[in-house]
């Protein structure tokens, strides 16, 4: 009791000691021609204590150190380091110093491009603002509260995709995304997503691997860019820039639990989350190198939400909720000086995942339990062992009036399922209890050369990038062990009880090659206007080629009012494991068990049934919208965008074996239904993002207030059928089918955050409305989710100049979604993964330190 009453004791003494040491500096941030520079980062030098400019470019601060310095940083610009003295400071930010250091943001390869100069969307995410003042602790819930056009769901009962979240951005499939990392391609995860009601069908990037503690800040571009970046870019890019920080420590210890509600027992909190990191910043000689650390711990335990109210047919599953997850990662970022027009870049890391997810229930009287050795029925947990890594290294030269960037990137990731607590029944009493279930493995290796040139005398300036990229990719589907796949018995069902493993049939190593080549240029024509274009060339060795195109421009019609629109086509090549990918598993209709054959894309059963190869989606997007200050310290951005998808590929409806034209088929095979991949759908969105920003400064203190909100509404244009099952579109892929796609996004999301503070105190109040989600049951019948709104509130005081205290809650008022019987849901449980989550309020704390 001593002990755990000391570390209070302390802060509480230090906090005393410290009192009222610190003033009021307030100022105006301005570039070399005068104007503010809106939204600059200013920090109070080895604190948390920091704030950003408002639209007028003014801040104002409170010190928390005896000769507080300020360190001013903004993107496209030089860090500036000055003394606090007083109010009324103005602080010209000037360009970074060499070319070679410039920023780039992300939708441009333009130099010193601000996101108010660019001719698209682009949101720009501070970590260290949103770790320090929200309870989410990995990448894909900060967004999922912070973005309004972003979505991530976790989910349950749905194989894989427990343990690795799917995410999108517009409403669009997580492999509609592209995710960059300081700029270069992030390889995909080898997942391909078949349960559960996000991203079915589709692959996607697992973002939790990199830890938000390496994150500097989060480029969310909200437009097509596939002429710019290649595949994946449909509905947009997400760039993660990783810390540059030196003679910076930083450490932070969170944990956070639910309040339970809907379990079996008297537990009053359950889904304990406990993170720890530290980053450490070493800055090596004058020019600019640097290496900086991130080692980063994530345990996250079950939630149980299976005690809910049921249908005549009893629970579906006795256990439900968030698997368990425990997260290890390590990350670098260096840069190295050569010379001062030439330096080697070397980042990347790795991660650990192993993670616990409840299957469905096996009953005591299930004939796929085996009563000698579960007499109370079972609940099999699949388990997962994921591996992470990756590493890219490059380096950037002048060459003339020209800079060059070669860089080589290799990335890697590998899913291995175990099966525990559960059986193979055809092996009766002697089965084993846990099963190795085998896996699959996805890498890419990408080389890339660029070359960028700033022509400023042609007009108000001329930006030229060139450059070409080779990649490799490859994919493998390891067996598990014969006692996880194997039938002993005719009679019964073999394989292990809730993840079946994979089988040496299954087992397949596939690779592909990819060229592109692209040209990129913006003219700015006067001082208000600019114009861009951009032009890709892509033929990957599996299916062909593809060229694409962008163009794109704004016009800043007064010094507050600017308009901006782009028109692109793009693609997503369908993934290898979208290709390859075959299996044998255990689905549940309505509660009820069923062999389900998922036949890989150029199989004989798929070309026996007419299914055709897997080609590239292609798409037609448009965005128009403005940008305003209205005032001093309000801003304003309006985005309306158009998507249009074609030959997108999707998981098929399930055929029954007794189907009238391929039942004989599915029957010589020994299974009950069968899926498949095909380019099944076209798909169009209508959308609007809106972004209202408002900044109020008082004597001591700041209100940021922040009104987000994305409208997107998709529909399904056409369904395409082939082969045999022609004509069939209900039954190919149906309204159920449908509706998951559909739901990738509810039709809004509109976020309003008011963010205070005032000497060492701060408080964040947001809300999140989420609306209404309509899915389909087993039987067809509409599942109408209807609007919630959440409510989180994080109160952080500054115990020292280096230590700050945070508390809060996420989900406020313990709100879940509609409630449902489990036996309708895909789940099982009383909740799809829909909107907000179901697990209802989360209570934390934060310890942050910096020196």
């Amino acid at each position: 009791m001593k002990s755990t009453l000391l570390v209070p004791l302390i802060c509480l003494s230090a906090s005393v000691a410290w009192a009222q040491s610190g003033r009021s500096v307030s100022g105006q941030i301005l570039d070399q021609q005068g104007r503010p520079v809106i939204g600059a980062t200013v920090v109070e030098k080895g604190t948390n204590n920091g704030t950003a400019t408002g639209g007028d470019g003014r801040f104002t601060l409170r010190t928390r150190t005896e000769q507080a310095r300020l360190v001013v940083s903004s993107l496209g610009y030089a860090t500036q380091e000055v003394g606090a003295d007083g109010e009324g400071l103005s602080i010209k930010l000037a360009e970074s110093s060499t070319s070679l250091d410039a920023v780039q943001v992300v939708g441009s390869r333009s130099q010193n491009r601000s996101v108010t100069d660019s001719p698209s969307p682009v949101d720009i995410i501070d970590l260290r603002e949103v770790t320090t003042k929200t309870g989410q602790l990995d990448v894909n819930q900060l967004l999922q509260f912070v973005a309004p056009s972003f979505n991530s769901n976790r989910q349950t009962g749905s194989d894989g995709a427990d343990h690795v979240d799917p995410a999108s951005l517009r409403g669009l499939g997580p492999d509609q995304t592209l995710v960059l990392v300081n700029g270069k391609r992030q390889h995909q995860s080898a997942l391909v997503n078949l349960f559960g009601s996000r991203g079915r069908g589709n692959t996607g990037t697992d973002l939790n691997v990199i830890p938000a503690a390496a994150i500097e800040r989060i480029e969310i571009l909200r437009d097509g860019a596939a002429a710019q970046y290649g595949s994946d870019a449909i509905a947009g890019v997400i760039n993660i820039v990783l810390k540059t920080s030196v003679k910076e420590l930083t450490a932070n210890v969170n944990y956070g639990a639910y309040d339970a509600k809907y379990r079996f027992d008297n537990e009053r909190f359950d889904g304990g989350n406990f993170n720890a990191n530290v980053n450490y910043g070493l800055g090596l000689g004058e020019k600019g190198s640097f290496v900086n650390l991130t080692l980063d711990y994530n345990k996250r335990e079950h939630t149980q939400r299976a005690n809910v109210p049921v249908g005549p047919d009893g629970l579906a599953r006795r256990e439900y909720g968030d698997p368990e997850i425990s997260n290890a990662s390590a990350y670098l970022n260096s840069k190295f000086a050569l010379s001062d027009k030439a330096h080697v870049y070397v980042f990347g890391g790795m991660n650990k995942r192993k993670g616990d997810a409840y299957a469905w229930t096996r009953k005591a009287d299930d004939e796929r339990n085996v009563p000698a050795i579960y007499p109370n029925g079972f609940d099999p947990i699949i388990t997962s062992d994921i591996w992470d890594a990756s590493a890219v290294a490059g380096v950037r030269t002048a060459l003339g009036e020209w800079e060059l960037d070669l860089s080589n990137n290799f990335g890697s990731n590998r899913f291995h399922y175990g099966v525990r607590n559960s059986l193979n029944v055809s092996l009766g009493a002697s089965s084993p209890r846990s099963f190795d279930a085998g896996g699959f493995q996805l890498q890419q290796d990408v080389v890339s050369l660029g070359l960028t040139r700033n022509y400023k005398t042609v007009l108000q300036g001329f930006n030229l990038a060139a450059g070409a990229e080779w990649r490799r990719e490859w994919y493998s589907l390891f067996a598990g062990e014969e006692k996880s796949y194997r039938n002993y018995d005719p009679d019964v069902t073999g394989g292990s009880q809730g993840f079946p493993g994979f089988q040496p049939s299954d087992v397949i190593k596939a690779q592909r090659d990819n060229f592109g080549a692209y040209l990129d240029a913006e003219l700015s024509v006067t001082q208000r206007w600019l114009l861009a274009a951009a032009l890709r060339f892509e033929n990957y060795s599996d299916f062909g080629s593809t060229l694409n195109y962008k163009a794109s421009t704004r016009f800043n019609v007064t010094d507050f009012l600017t308009v901006r629109g782009t028109f692109n086509t793009g693609f997503r090549a369908p993934s290898l494991a979208q290709v390859n990918f075959n299996s044998t598993f255990t689905n549940f209709v309505g509660g009820n068990a069923v062999e389900v054959l998922l036949a890989r894309n150029n199989s004989a059963v798929t070309k026996k049934l007419g299914i055709p190869s897997l080609k590239q989606e292609t798409s037609t997007s448009a965005n128009l919208g403005f940008t305003s200050r209205l005032g001093k310290s309000l801003s304003l951005t309006v985005d309306g965008y158009y998507i249009k998808v074609r030959d997108r590929v999707v998981l098929t409806s399930q055929f029954s074996s007794d189907d009238p034209v391929i039942g004989s088929d599915l029957q010589a095979l020994n299974v009950n239904q069968a899926q498949f991949f095909a380019n099944a759908a076209d798909t169009r969105s209508l959308g609007l993002d809106v972004v209202l920003n408002h900044v109020a400064t008082f004597s001591s203190s700041r209100l940021s207030s922040t009104l987000a909100a994305n409208f997107n509404d998709l529909t399904i244009d056409r369904v395409q059928t082939s082969g045999r099952l022609a004509g069939r579109e209900d039954d190919f892929f149906g309204p159920r089918e449908q509706a998951f796609v559909k739901a990738s996004a509810p039709p809004s999301k509109i976020n309003l955050t008011f963010d205070y503070q005032v000497s060492k105190f701060g408080l964040l109040l947001r809300f999140v409305r989420f609306d209404k989600v309509m899915l389909r049951d087993w039987d067809g019948e509409p599942m109408r989710y209807d609007a919630r709104i959440t409510t989180d509130l994080t109160a952080s005081y500054a115990l020292t100049p280096h230590l700050q205290l945070a508390v809060g809650s996420s989900n406020l008022f313990n709100v879940y979604p509609t409630l449902f019987d489990p036996q309708r849901t895909e789940t099982g449980g009383a909740w799809d993964p829909v909107q907000m989550g179901s697990n209802g309020r989360f209570i934390f704390t934060k310890l942050q330190a910096r020196f």
